[in-house]
C-alpha cells in the first residue's frame, strides 16, 4: 500500500470536511447537545445509505460495536474540550497527538511498518498541529488541555479499529455507513435525556439545519478516510488527515475570531513539510 497523490487529495477534502463541523460545534452554546444534534441527524441520513449500499459482511460486526462503544467517550471528550478552551488550543491538542499514537499502535496491531522518511512526516505533523494549538497559556487551560488529550488516546483507538474494520469489510462504505446508522444513538439519548425535551427539542430543531450540514461533513469526511486506509498505511493516512488543524485554524481566525499569529505560521510550515515527507516515505 502506497499513498498516491489522489489518495492524498482525497483525503485533504476530508480534512476541510472534518475541520468544518468541528467549527460548527465550537460555535455553538450548547458543544454538547449540538455534537448530539449533529450524530443524530447523522444517523437518519445514513440510514437510507445503508439500504443503497448494504449490510457489511459478519466479520465487520465485532467492530462496529467496538467503534460505537469507544465514540461515546469520545464524543464527551470533544464537548468537555469545546466546553473549557478555544478551538484554536484543543482542536490542535487532540488531532496532533493522535497520529504518533495510531503510528505507534498500528506497528503492532495491523502489522504496517513506515519508511523513516515516512516516520520524519507523522512526526512533522504532529509537530507543526501542536505547534498551532500550544502557546505559553495553553496550561491556563488545564481541563481543556486534559479533555483534550484524553480524546487523542481515544481517536487513536478508534482510529486503528475502524481501519481493521474496513479493511475487513471489502467495502469500506458500508462499514462507515453502518458505523453512522448505530453511531448518534447513544451519546445523543443520553444528552438529550440529560438536558430534557423542554431544553433539547426546541434547540434540535433551531440548530437542524447547521447540524444537517455538519452531518453531512463528518461523514462525508470519515468516509474518504477509512476508504484511505484500505488504499495506504494507516498511519500516514490518519496523520495526513490532521491537516484539517490548518482548516481549523483559519475557520477559527474568521468565524470565530480567533488569532492567527507567528507561532501558527510557523506550524502550517511544518505540517506542509510533514506532508510531502508522507508522501515521498
Amino acid at each position: 500500500m502506497t499513498l498516491t497523490w489522489p489518495v492524498v487529495a482525497a483525503v485533504l477534502v476530508g480534512a476541510l470536511l472534518h475541520a468544518s463541523w468541528n467549527a460548527m460545534v465550537k460555535s455553538s452554546h450548547d458543544k454538547a447537545l449540538d455534537t448530539a444534534v449533529i450524530h443524530l441527524i447523522g444517523s437518519v441520513v445514513a440510514l437510507p445509505l445503508a439500504f443503497v449500499v448494504g449490510l457489511p459482511p459478519a466479520a465487520c460486526w465485532p467492530y462496529i460495536a467496538f467503534s460505537v462503544t469507544i465514540h461515546i467517550g469520545y464524543y464527551f471528550a470533544l464537548a468537555g474540550a469545546y466546553k473549557h478552551g478555544e478551538l484554536g488550543l484543543t482542536y490542535p491538542l487532540m488531532r496532533g497527538t493522535a497520529p504518533l499514537l495510531v503510528a505507534l499502535a498500528s506497528t503492532v496491531t495491523v502489522g504496517e511498518s513506515l519508511s523513516p522518511l515516512a516516520w520524519a512526516g507523522v512526526l512533522g505533523v504532529c509537530c507543526g498541529v501542536l505547534t498551532l494549538g500550544l502557546s505559553r497559556h495553553a496550561l491556563d487551560s488545564k481541563r481543556a488541555v486534559a479533555y483534550a488529550l484524553a480524546n487523542a488516546v481515544i481517536i487513536a483507538i478508534y482510529t486503528v479499529v475502524d481501519a481493521l474494520g474496513a479493511r475487513a469489510s471489502g467495502n469500506p462504505l458500508q462499514y462507515v455507513v453502518m458505523l453512522f446508522v448505530l453511531d448518534g444513538w447513544p451519546f445523543g439519548l443520553i444528552v438529550l435525556m440529560r438536558r430534557g425535551t423542554a431544553v433539547a427539542w426546541p434547540y434540535a430543531r433551531k440548530r437542524a439545519p447547521v447540524a444537517l450540514v455538519g452531518a453531512t461533513a463528518s461523514l462525508g469526511s470519515y468516509g474518504i478516510a477509512l476508504w484511505a486506509m484500505t488504499k495506504a498505511p494507516v498511519a500516514t493516512v490518519a496523520a495526513l488527515r490532521e491537516t484539517s488543524v490548518l482548516f481549523a485554524a483559519l475557520l477559527g481566525t474568521w468565524l470565530l475570531k480567533e488569532r492567527f499569529s507567528v507561532r501558527r505560521a510557523v506550524g502550517t510550515a511544518t505540517i506542509l513539510a510533514g506532508v510531502f515527507a508522507l508522501r515521498l516515505g
